[in-house]
């Protein structure tokens, strides 16, 4: 966004954090619960073929992310929260 300071432009950059209901769903779909996370999915869209592919989606990654890999996240999203430029 261009703002005017003085009457010279300024380029301005908001805070673009990451907004909480991502970081939710994050937490969640990283955490050990299926149903906390088909639940949380559920709030956004309640249909039988969403929730079913957000089980077998949440399923999926618990039976093939190592730890590593959700540290690798979690690490990834505090550097991005961080950031002032996003």
């Amino acid at each position: 966004m261009l703002i005017f300071k003085g009457g010279s432009p300024t380029l301005y950059v908001p805070d673009c954090g990451i907004c909480q209901a991502i970081k939710e769903k994050v937490e969640l779909f990283l955490g050990p619960s299926v149903d906390d996370y088909v639940n949380f999915v559920k709030k956004y869209k309640d249909d039988s073929a969403t929730l079913e592919n957000a089980e077998n989606l949440k399923n999926c990654a618990d039976n093939n992310l190592r730890e590593e890999d959700k540290e690798s996240v979690h690490s990834l999203l505090a550097k991005i929260d961080a950031d002032k430029y996003c």
